[in-house]
């Protein structure tokens, strides 16, 4: 057999596998997750490319997590103190957070630990399942670490994909868990949704729908995430200021 018989006869995929079995073995998170989703779309999404897609991110999610050593053990450790603190029917809700958490530790990069900012923002995303021990202090502390997380990263230069991932998606388990919990106006549940939840959907539509990554468009000046996380805050204190008066007055508020 001739050279080029040879070459004729090497399977047409053998050799960009090769190459886009790199990629998703490499340290960016974001060309792995393109190839990840380009390939979905190549297959145009039948059970058989989503067999393969589900292996292919599961198998980078774990060697990205042995990878991550450190970060994996502090995520473990920090989820085990906050399941043990939680009430036992919201121990499934910091598992959730666990599991979304080593899966993605491929987002940190070249950093081998979580950070202060991104622990605090984990802490955030679970404070829902220790409202039973922290009561109303739950909403306020969430605004409290969503300050304090951003400015910590930005301090210390730490600021990674898989904290911006993180920060967004515990605001919106937070805020979507507060609103429908104890928000009465419905106009504000709606906006919760709208600001959150549904730009987690549309973002996350897009991405397998295009075969590659999309990001939430940012404006300087239009952010509808952050105006509805004032009122709601704002919304907050109120009630409490309410509610203090009305203690101080001997009243009760009706339930």
């Amino acid at each position: 057999m001739s050279e080029g018989d040879r070459m004729n006869a090497i399977p047409a995929d053998a050799t960009t596998g090769t190459d886009h079995d790199g990629v998703l073995n490499g340290p960016d998170s974001r060309a792995a997750t393109n190839e990840l989703l380009s390939t979905l779309r190549a297959g145009r999404y039948t059970p058989s490319a989503w067999s393969r897609f589900l292996a292919r991110a599961t198998m980078r999610s774990v060697r990205q997590a042995l990878h991550h050593r450190w970060a994996l053990l502090e995520a473990t450790m920090l989820h085990a103190g906050l399941a043990a603190l939680a009430d036992p029917r919201h121990r499934p809700w910091v598992a959730g957070s666990w599991l979304l958490t080593i899966s993605h530790l491929g987002m940190l990069e070249d950093r081998g630990t979580l950070g202060a900012a991104n622990t605090l923002t984990l802490i955030r995303a679970n404070l829902p399942a220790l409202e039973h021990r922290l009561g109303k202090a739950v909403p306020l502390l969430a605004l409290a670490t969503d300050w304090l997380d951003g400015r910590i990263s930005r301090a210390t230069g730490t600021e990674t994909r898989f904290g911006r991932q993180a920060d967004f998606l515990a605001d919106t388990a937070v805020w979507t868990w507060f609103t429908l919990r104890h928000e009465p106006n419905g106009w504000l549940r709606t906006a919760t949704f709208a600001a959150w939840g549904a730009s987690v959907a549309a973002v996350t539509a897009a991405s397998f729908a295009g075969g590659a990554m999309k990001d939430l468009p940012r404006s300087r000046w239009i952010r509808p995430a952050a105006t509805v996380q004032v009122i709601i805050g704002v919304r907050i204190v109120l009630r409490q200021i309410s509610d203090t008066r009305r203690k101080l007055h001997g009243e009760v508020r009706p339930t």
